[in-house]
């Protein structure tokens, strides 16, 4: 009788752990692993303020431009041997200034088309990298800008050896907000200038707890933990150690964050931590109305304006 207990507790046993790895690995594909299509709002989000004539005339025109735009596909050797690839559209101007803009989680170069025009007409260069396991770049996992920052800091050299760059800023949204925070406690070259970051989360483990409650009502014990477990055995990095709020604390350079004030998908209370932990010089612009990202479609003058001022306080 004792055996047959025995016997019945390990299938049981058994019978929960392939389970709960089959949930965990659907967690993986759903999170870290390329190419899976993932929806990460409940319903759709809108912007809660519409925007003007005027701004939506300068989102469409900065498109229109960006598609017209002839750029060279450059490739970069990333640290752990991925080649990736990015967009670069050279200055006519030849100031020798660039900036590296950083788009979000399962988004491509394409997406920051339209702050393309607004940094060219400002006398930039323009690169607009893939992240890795994004786009034409190579790698089968998502960083979440972990492993990306050591990639931007590649971009940066190439910027500087190749392209003579002496002044760079950094300009992410989303994950991209967050892997150009998280390149900010590196050790970086003096030509880096400044760091530009919209809707960025403060580390991977906290954003993805709230994606846990927010897209599937579900608690982030034990789900979260053991999806960080395969993410360190598949992709080499652990949700706990993936974050900008501790990399900005070794930053000095300036900082200038940006967070909708009504964003469902990365609390906007992350940009208040991010900035109160960031060191240097730093600003905070929470937009009212604005969801995630939304800032630049609705208060595209606004935007520029205080970029403009956020240039002149970098670039010399």
């Amino acid at each position: 009788m004792k055996r047959k207990i025995i016997k019945t507790a390990l299938v049981v046993v058994g019978i929960v752990f392939v389970m709960l790895l089959l949930v965990v690995n659907y967690f993986y594909g759903e999170a870290v692993k390329r190419g899976m299509a993932v929806e990460l709002y409940r319903g759709e989000e809108t912007m809660q303020v519409m925007a003007s004539p005027q701004d939506q005339s300068l989102i469409e025109e900065a498109n229109v431009w960006f598609d017209q735009q002839e750029h060279t596909l450059i490739e970069l050797e990333s640290y752990d041997d991925l080649i990736l690839k990015a967009k670069l559209i050279e200055n006519d101007t030849l100031q020798n200034k660039a900036v590296i803009l950083a788009h979000g989680y399962r988004s491509t170069s394409e997406s920051m088309g339209q702050y393309a025009k607004f940094y060219y007409d400002q006398g930039f260069d323009v690169l607009i990298p893939d992240a890795r396991g994004h786009g034409e770049s190579e790698g089968d996992y998502i960083g979440y800008g972990w492993h990306d920052r050591l990639d931007y800091l590649g971009w940066i050299e190439l910027l500087i050896d190749r392209y003579k760059s002496e002044q760079i800023l950094m300009h992410g949204n989303s994950m991209g907000a967050s892997a150009v925070l998280m390149t900010s406690g590196e050790d970086l070259p003096e030509e880096v200038k400044g760091i530009i970051a919209d809707s960025g989360y403060t580390t991977v483990k906290e954003e993805l707890t709230h994606q846990l409650r927010h897209l599937y009502n579900l608690p982030a014990f034990p789900l979260l933990h053991l999806t960080s477990i395969m993410t360190v055995i598949r992709s080499g990095y652990s949700f706990e150690e993936a974050s900008a709020l501790n990399q900005v604390k070794e930053n000095n350079l300036p900082i200038f964050l940006v967070h909708g004030e009504e964003d469902e998908l990365v609390p906007t209370e992350m940009a208040k931590e991010l900035y109160e932990a960031a060191a240097g010089g730093k600003e905070l612009w929470l937009v009212p109305g604005a969801g995630h990202t939304d800032a630049y479609d609705i208060a595209t003058e606004e935007y520029q304006d205080r970029l403009v001022d956020f240039i002149k306080q970098t670039i010399k």
